[in-house]
């Protein structure tokens, strides 16, 4: 038995802002000398990132993007907004994402709202109570019986570890629908700190939903079915990559070493798991592989050895959107789907441990 993908959908915030403004407007925040601000605006370019969504973003009368939330950098120990007013506004936005990336997904799968019999959300940057899944069967009308499940602070492969628990539900009840939806405010988590790893992260990361419907199925090639999923701790990887909560914030650390670990050890894994799928590297065709920022898409294409454009959907996906954290994965399969991607295809992302997870498609 395979879980079968009916439908899914995205959402985004509506007003986006351009790598390079967004380089421009870190200035005041970041830097205090002109070779920090020609440091900053190299990082910001080697992004990959092209342009970002974000919920913190207005649109003046005359038509210019703005934002009030973080206000002007009053001295060296400031680090923006404190923890409360971040969390309120992710409460403000966060809902609205989601539901329009579950609505999506919902009318693409074609199943009704009451169909469902399952939620699952997925997110690390924000918290509140009662939370998204209760906004979620309020606002789609979905019955009040459905079952509930959180996965929070997983990071950048969030979603796949929600499906993973999708998976484990559809299985265990015949006639199961599974809604899994991933919602994250990247944007909300912006410090006033001059810190090069930390600029990294805050000229990659932003603000997106994504959703998706699932059923058990033992019927084959209906649809993209996702038959296995995959999980490895990479050697080594502790303080590699980190998502720690600050007074002021949540707090990325990007350890420079991070591609090298995985262009390490990721190949010699992977083959092994595939193995036991009858594949080999080089029978998958299609990748989806989270782009955490331009040197994980490199060290991965080096050590899996494939072509530039096994990984053009990811570079893409990266250049229009920048990284939403959880949801950026199914932006990614929705996208190959779109372009009627080959089968099998396998996903691979990428969190806090560093932890890769796998998903096996055919």
């Amino acid at each position: 038995m395979s879980l079968q993908i009916l439908g899914m959908g995205t959402a985004l915030p509506e007003i986006a802002i351009t790598q390079e403004h967004a380089a421009k407007a870190s200035e005041a925040f970041l830097c205090s000398t002109e070779n920090q601000r020609r440091v900053l605006h190299r990082l910001f370019r080697m992004s990959g990132v092209e342009k970002r969504h974000s919920v913190i973003l207005e649109r003046e009368a005359g038509g210019a993007i703005t934002q009030s939330f973080y206000p002007a950098k009053q001295n060296a120990e400031e680090h923006g907004p404190g923890m409360a007013a971040r969390m309120q506004k992710y409460e403000q936005h966060a809902p609205k994402l989601a539901l329009a990336a579950a609505q999506r997904a919902l009318a693409a799968a074609n199943v009704s709202a009451r169909a469902i019999t399952h939620v699952v959300t997925v997110s690390c940057t924000g918290f509140f109570a009662p939370g998204l899944d209760y906004h979620l069967i309020n606002a789609l009308a979905l019955s009040p019986e459905v079952k509930r499940t959180h996965v929070g602070f997983m990071g950048c492969h969030g979603a796949m570890n929600g499906l993973q628990a999708a998976h484990a539900q559809a299985h265990a009840e015949n006639g199961a629908h599974v809604l899994l939806c991933a919602v994250e405010l990247c944007s909300l988590h912006y410090r006033y700190e001059w810190n090069p790893e930390q600029i990294v992260a805050q000229a990659l990361f932003a603000d997106g939903a994504a959703a998706v419907v699932v059923k058990k199925t033992s019927v084959e090639k209906t649809a993209w079915h996702i038959v296995d999923f995959g999980s490895y701790l990479i050697p080594h990887t502790e303080d590699a990559m980190s998502w720690r909560i600050s007074d002021n914030s949540f707090v990325m650390t990007l350890a420079p070493q991070l591609p090298e670990r995985l262009d390490l050890y990721l190949r010699d894994w992977l083959s092994a798991w595939l193995a036991q799928h009858g594949f080999d590297v080089r029978d998958i065709k299609s990748w989806a592989v989270h782009p955490g920022g331009p040197r994980i898409l490199g060290a991965v294409a080096h050590s899996l050895q494939l072509a530039e454009k096994e990984l053009e959907v990811s570079r893409a996906v990266l250049r229009e959107n920048g990284n939403m954290s959880s949801p950026t994965i199914l932006f990614i399969l929705q996208e190959l789907q779109a372009r009627a991607a080959e089968t099998p295809c396998v996903a691979l992302a990428f969190g806090p441990g560093v932890v890769a997870e796998a998903m096996l498609i055919t």
